[in-house]
């Protein structure tokens, strides 16, 4: 496979050169990519007067079946397209990038990239109203939304038919090659990784049988994604609830056990982040690592989550913008947090335990001196999360592929066969070029998605007034 190496490594090396270019501020690198999505949650916080605050009660309700009539068009329930959608965020990274970014930024990173994870919750809510605003409806019942739809129709009605014409086919093209990386062989090779190490490592059976567990998670994925938007919220509405949970309690033993460094921990987190000499790069440096992690991992301004959320059955738009608030609440505000509480309650036994470790052998190393037993668990969850966003980004590559090829079924089967085909490969061979490739061109999706967020806000504005209105009347 060198050379599909040779030929996507100054692909990818270029993209990612442009997407991830650092501007230094205060002595510190900012990602582009970060400042543009950051920039976005912070207007949208305030152009919607917090509603990441008082809309939360709205949302919670919803999702517990207490709110307007479901009624409408549409194929899940509210409960359903959020659980879909945070199967899609919800990953490797709430367990192996969190510690990267405290081993970076030093433990303020970890209150930063809570504010950034409550900032984000604003941008979800525009993006996923506007995702159910301009959804198409089809013959048979079934919908499809998302950034694409909304960039085309939304700028249309503005005047800029062809702009947004342009900028809805690059995002789909985007989504489509983007979930064969970040969301697809990334995923199934950390599944892979987590399984024989907990098999017994290098000696384990499954060590070169990368093909075997690859050809196992292909016919999983296949055997949900087959049925559909359907089947896909019916799986992910049990296995997001039970793989949470089960990630949570570990953690919340965790931090239990390790109740005497609480205190410190807190101490650690406050002072760091607005430390200007605090580890890594002081102030700044823990305010842009924690603001990338928060960002990378809740996805929002990326538009990726908007496309389950569109499929909701509801005739109010605005419903569908409450409930993908608590998208970022769970991922990153609880999973993440609690993820960096385990981390930095353990360095106050370890100092330096994290020396010479990944980001996943971390968090591993911290719950497993606690709880001897529990690295088992650990992988059990990390292959849950894996094999979860595998299943929601192959619904996300789908509706982009279609809004590109058509919506009849031999085409959708064609992508739902190379999506599969690409889990296996993830377990089987290293395409690092082909992976940073489709992982810059993901987040290199936000910069048309948060334009088409600015230019269609006043629309999202006066749905939320009439929905409001509705509501108090």
């Amino acid at each position: 496979m060198n050379w599909i190496e040779a030929i996507f490594r100054p692909l990818a090396d270029r993209l990612a050169g442009f997407v991830f270019f650092p501007l230094p501020i205060a002595g510190s690198d900012a990602p582009i990519v970060v400042l543009w999505l950051v920039i976005g949650a912070i207007y949208f916080t305030f152009r919607f007067r917090f509603i990441n605050f008082w809309g939360l009660r709205r949302g919670i309700a919803l999702v517990m079946g207490h709110g307007p009539s479901t009624e409408g068009s549409g194929e899940v329930s509210h409960f359903q397209a959020l659980a879909t959608a945070v199967s899609g965020t919800v990953g490797i990274g709430n367990i192996g990038g969190v510690a990267v970014a405290i081993s970076v930024g030093g433990p303020g990173a970890a209150l930063w990239m809570l504010v950034a994870g409550i900032l984000g919750m604003s941008t979800k809510f525009v993006e996923c109203s506007l995702g159910v605003i301009y959804r198409e409806e089809h013959a048979d019942g079934s919908v499809s939304g998302g950034p694409m739809h909304y960039l085309r129709k939304g700028l249309a009605e503005r005047g800029y038919e062809g702009l947004g014409r342009a900028l809805g086919t690059f995002y789909a093209g985007g989504i489509v090659i983007g979930c064969l990386g970040i969301g697809n062989m990334f995923q199934s090779n950390q599944a892979f990784v987590q399984i024989v190490g907990v098999t017994g490592a290098e000696s384990s059976w499954l060590a070169d049988k990368g093909w075997l567990v690859g050809l196992v998670l292909a016919l999983i994925v296949g055997a949900v994604v087959i049925g559909g938007i359907r089947s896909i919220a019916r799986v992910t509405a049990t296995l997001v609830p039970f793989m949470a949970v089960l990630y949570l309690v570990g953690a919340f033993i965790i931090i239990a056990l390790n109740a005497e460094a609480i205190p410190w921990a807190l101490e650690q987190i406050i002072s760091q982040a607005f430390n200007p000499d605090a580890m890594g790069g002081g102030l700044l440096g823990a305010l842009i690592v924690g603001f990338q992690r928060a960002v990378f991992s809740n996805e929002a301004g990326i538009g990726s989550a908007t496309i389950a959320h569109a499929a909701v059955k509801t005739s109010e738009p605005i419903t569908e913008g409450f409930v993908s608030l608590l998208e970022p609440l769970i991922d990153t505000v609880i999973i993440c947090s609690a993820t960096a509480l385990v981390i930095i309650t353990t360095s106050y036994y370890e100092p330096d335990f994290a020396q010479g470790l990944g980001g996943i052998e971390m968090t591993s190393h911290a719950f497993e001196r606690n709880l001897s037993w529990s690295p088992p668990l650990l992988a059990l969850a990390a292959t849950l999360f894996a094999l979860s966003t595998m299943v929601s980004w192959s619904y996300y590559g789908l509706k982009g592929w279609t809004y590109l090829f058509g919506t009849d079924k031999r085409t959708s089967n064609i992508f739902n066969l190379i999506f599969c085909v690409f889990v296996a490969l993830g377990c089987t061979i290293q395409l690092e070029a082909v992976l940073e490739f489709s992982d810059a061109l993901v987040f290199l999706i936000c910069v048309p998605n948060i334009f088409g967020l600015y230019i269609l806000t006043p629309v999202v504005k006066r749905e939320l007034a009439a929905y409001l209105a509705r509501e108090q009347a």
